[in-house]
């Protein structure tokens, strides 16, 4: 029994969620390889090679998996398919696009949002926006499954490297091309790997408000992050939303300025260690969840906080 990661990165960079998949993955037991497909990538096998609990990095590459199309990939990932039986993706976009397919191909059901591993065929997952832990049993030969990073550890970096083994199959499947790519460049941290996030709601009243945020946030080395009412309002674009259908958070401090709490950008972020509130409505549902509440108008606490950091 073994289990195969795919690996999430920009052909130069391991993202950081692939040190907590590594973390679950070896709760399952047995071998933990992870593939890494891209192309011009050899640096992030090289890093990839480096993490404690890997036995095995496959590399894939090749212009056709440059940018991870779920077409090309999944192809790939069937057909490395029977040396496993458990396949573990990221449940980020990445993981998103690529593991349904995957799981089809195979004929298999796909666990995703994994939260926790009880055995290697029992795992929990959030269901109804986290208000409930679901726990499945999965009878499938083959697991296919998506992992919340923020749920588990990262795991080490060592010094030695284990074995790079160059996988030769190349699939396009010929029926999809990436027309353009928007990547948002920030010198400030990104969400999903901040430590500290700051985030506004539509309290907010207006994007041109967000500035605050930011005085607040480079004093405190944070990413700046927004609810979803923010982001359908026009204030911010989506790329920073947090919650069930944005990004995933769990930092060491979470800042919430202007945000009632939803249930759906609660999921996003309640895992966080310290949860600070700042709201002017006392009834919010975001106080039931904060560590530490202010009630107060932000328009007021936020330059006070700015100038005492």
């Amino acid at each position: 029994m073994a289990t195969l990661i795919i690996a999430e990165h920009d052909n130069q960079s391991l993202k950081a969620v692939n040190l907590n998949l590594v973390n679950a993955a070896s709760r399952i037991g047995g071998e933990v390889h992870l593939l890494v497909a891209g192309y011009g990538c050899q640096v992030v096998a090289d890093s990839a090679s480096k993490i404690t609990g890997v036995g095995k990095v496959l590399l894939a590459d090749s212009a056709v998996y440059e940018h991870q199309l779920a077409e090309n990939m999944s192809q790939l990932i069937v057909d490395l398919a029977k040396d496993y039986s458990h396949l573990v993706a990221p449940a980020t976009t990445m993981g998103k696009n690529i593991m349904p397919r995957v799981a089809a191909l195979l004929d298999v059901a796909q666990i995703s949002d994994v939260i926790r591993v009880d055995s290697d065929d029992t795992f929990a997952r959030p269901i109804y926006a986290g208000n409930a832990i679901a726990t499945v049993k999965s009878l499938d030969r083959i697991k296919v499954m998506t992992v919340r990073g923020s749920s588990f550890d990262g795991a080490a970096e060592q010094d030695l490297s284990v074995v790079i083994e160059v996988v030769d199959s190349v699939y396009d499947a010929g029926i999809s091309n990436l027309i353009a790519e928007q990547v948002v460049q920030s010198e400030r941290p990104e969400l999903t790997a901040a430590n500290v996030i700051v985030s506004g709601g539509r309290g907010m009243g207006n994007g041109e408000n967000f500035s605050m945020l930011d005085e607040v946030a480079d004093k405190l080395g944070a990413a700046v992050g927004a609810s979803r009412a923010a982001v359908d309002a026009g204030f911010v674009p989506n790329d920073m939303q947090v919650g069930q259908t944005g990004k995933i958070v769990a930092p060491d401090l979470y800042i919430a300025v202007g945000i009632s709490g939803a249930i759906q950008h609660l999921a996003g972020m309640k895992d966080s260690k310290v949860i600070v509130a700042i709201n002017k409505d006392e009834e919010a549902p975001i106080f039931q969840v904060a560590d530490y509440g202010l009630v107060t108008d932000l328009f007021v606490a936020l330059p006070d906080l700015a100038d005492k950091l």
